[in-house]
């Protein structure tokens, strides 16, 4: 039986592997280039998804929203020089997250969520899988977008295309 959290977080991994790739293969000055998008550079929306995916594997591996959340801030705005180095990252944060998917036993646990924003709710580790996977969905879409704007063609990164990309084995870790 397919766990469908497991599968969307690989199709996510995948995901910011190809838009990574995309970016790899244009000039490196693409990375900083300025453009009036919803981010101010294609670094800045690398910064936020890694950020962001770094909190959510805090929150589930046992630090509390506010705290997870606090330490993340500076990820956002700790702009990296590279795709590589942003590969870098991603990669070891990647290879953290499937471990802990991987030793999981139940991904419909509840645990308590104390969001600064929006206060407090009870909520699976599947669901906080879901939302990750979905906020780097929208993200990738701006950075799809903000290639455009630069001039460039994007790729595809749609979970329709993972599924014929990637051999089932791989898809559940």
């Amino acid at each position: 039986m397919t766990n469908h959290a497991l599968e969307m977080y690989n199709y996510h991994v995948w995901a910011n592997g190809m838009i990574m790739g995309r970016i790899k293969e244009l000039p490196p000055a693409v990375l900083s280039q300025e453009v009036n998008s919803s981010f101010p550079t294609l670094a800045h929306a690398l910064s936020h998804i890694y950020a962001v995916d770094k909190m959510w594997y805090l929150v589930v591996t046992g630090t509390g929203m506010p705290e997870a959340l606090e330490s993340s801030i500076p990820l956002n705005t700790s702009l990296l020089q590279s795709v590589e180095e942003y590969e870098s990252s991603y990669t070891r944060l990647t290879g953290q997250f499937r471990e802990w998917l991987q030793n999981q036993g139940d991904l419909e646990q509840r645990i308590p969520l104390d969001n600064p924003f929006a206060g407090h709710r009870e909520t699976s580790f599947a669901e906080i899988v879901l939302h990750t996977v979905n906020h780097g969905t929208y993200h990738r879409g701006n950075i799809s977008t903000m290639l455009r704007q630069l001039g460039h063609a994007s790729v595809m990164n749609d979970y329709s295309l993972f599924w014929y990309q990637q051999p089932a084995v791989e898809r559940n870790l």
